[in-house]
């Protein structure tokens, strides 16, 4: 052989490396939330795209799971550092602005609005463009005792007991009602009923259940109240309006509920898991809590005291209608990706209705428009309010996609945390709020 054969055999073997190593022979690799129901449905939903006729060999999804513990950190890292070790990657609502300039914005179906709806779309945007499809949301229902409710709305003498009560704490007289149809004041009024420390006739302890730990997640459970009442975190113009009467009607209305007893007293280290047994103790009448607790808190094997009389609604209404904090899960483009093509084919299968309905029969949570979850609502029930509620009442506060999001609802935590607990006062509470808002959102 000579060398004139050899270097030209050396070339093409060079050739064709590159070729295997570029772009159009790259599978598209995605990288997604491990463990869960959110695995399961994308593992779920990567098997049927995979299937598809159609989708070449070089752009089938491979999935790839980081560790759970310090994930969002390393994602931030990777991506700013140009890692081309996937194509697509997980996103959530209150980080997008964490990592948009490390990723492009994304081109939807053609079905992503009638299959999603505006409100929850909006989840996965920032700054005016979609950087991705949401898979998976998280917002909050309010949880509470049919049986008492019940029990309530036809005694004659309870009645006029609540309108003592509410008269009393909240100034006002107010009857008892359906809880669809309750105000903040209303839902005072009512876990104030059923506290045994305001009404000694009461056949549960406590009226609702706080979650008051000084922790970020808590302020998003929160919220909802000053959102009511027109609160938001900035106006249009940027300006920080946090120091308002809205979250002035809801600090005070949890410091109301919390000083009067209507929440258990260790209330200030409560989250998730603690309200939850809390509520299961059969010690409750009302709570707000994430969606993710229906599956446990209405499971007879796992919470037989209430199981069988709890329902849930919307969260209460104030003078600007009903509102629900909503955030998603959801997947979206990096930059550095080897295969955007394949990727953005990917990404666009995946905001279909034929996607949307493979993540709700395998255990995934997306919110999906009425004419869409009838289809899956004998196998998911739970998903036909989690789509119903996000339509309506879903919000995203006004920066709440920022870059800054997160330090943003650490900071209110730790301020109204130290109100709650009586360390400082409500006035010094907002201040200091707006002041570190102001420099985190700038």
């Amino acid at each position: 052989m000579t060398f004139s054969t050899i270097r030209k055999g050396g070339l093409l073997a060079i050739a064709i490396a590159s070729l295997m190593a570029s772009p159009a022979f790259a599978k598209v690799t995605v990288l997604g939330w491990p463990g869960g129901p959110e695995e399961t449905a994308l593992r779920a939903a990567a098997d049927v795209y995979n299937a598809k006729p159609g989708i070449a060999e070089n752009d089938k999804v491979e999935l790839l799971f980081f560790n759970r513990e310090g994930f969002w950190d390393k994602l931030q890292a990777d991506l700013a550092a140009g890692s081309k070790a996937f194509d697509v990657n997980l996103l959530a609502t209150y980080s997008i602005g964490r990592y948009a300039p490390f990723m492009e914005p994304v081109e939807l179906s053609g079905e992503a609005a009638s299959v999603y709806g505006d409100s929850v779309l909006k989840t996965m945007q920032y700054e005016g463009k979609q950087f991705g499809v949401p898979t998976d949301l998280s917002m909050h229902f309010m949880y509470y005792r049919t049986d008492l409710i019940d029990a309530l709305m036809k005694d004659d003498a309870a009645k006029a007991k609540y309108a003592e009560i509410s008269e009393k704490h909240l100034g006002k007289k107010l009857a008892p009602k359906s809880p669809d149809e309750w105000t903040w004041d209303d839902y005072a009024a009512t876990a104030l009923y059923f506290t045994q420390g305001v009404n000694p006739d009461s056949p549960t302890r406590y009226g609702t259940v706080l979650q008051l730990k000084n922790l970020l997640f808590n302020m998003m459970v929160f919220q909802s109240l000053p959102r009511a009442y027109g609160g938001n975190w900035m106006d249009e113009a940027g300006k920080i309006t946090i120091n308002s009467d809205a979250y002035r009607k809801g600090l005070e209305t949890y410091k109301l509920l919390y000083d009067a007893g209507a929440t258990p007293r260790d209330s200030l280290s409560y989250e998730f898991a603690e309200a939850n047994a809390a509520y299961t103790s059969g010690q409750v009448a009302a709570m707000m809590q994430w969606n993710a607790a229906a599956s446990d808190l209405t499971n007879k094997e796992k919470s037989p005291a209430v199981a069988e009389v709890t329902d849930t609604v919307a969260p209460p209404a104030g003078p600007e209608g009903r509102f629900t904090h909503i955030h998603g899960l959801g997947f979206g483009l990096n930059k550095n990706a080897e295969n955007k093509a394949g990727a953005q084919a990917f990404i666009k299968w995946l905001s279909s209705k034929e996607a949307a309905l493979t993540y709700a029969r395998n255990n995934g949570a997306p919110a999906l428009t009425p004419g869409v979850v009838a289809e899956v609502a004998k196998e998911r029930p739970d998903l036909v309010k989690l789509g119903e509620f996000a339509s309506k009442y879903g919000y995203v506060m006004n920066g709440g996609t920022s870059a800054k999001a997160l330090s943003v609802y650490e900071l209110q935590a730790k301020e109204f945390t130290g109100y709650w607990s009586g360390q400082q006062s409500l006035d010094d509470t907002l201040a200091k709020t707006e002041k570190g808002m102001t420099e985190l959102l700038k």
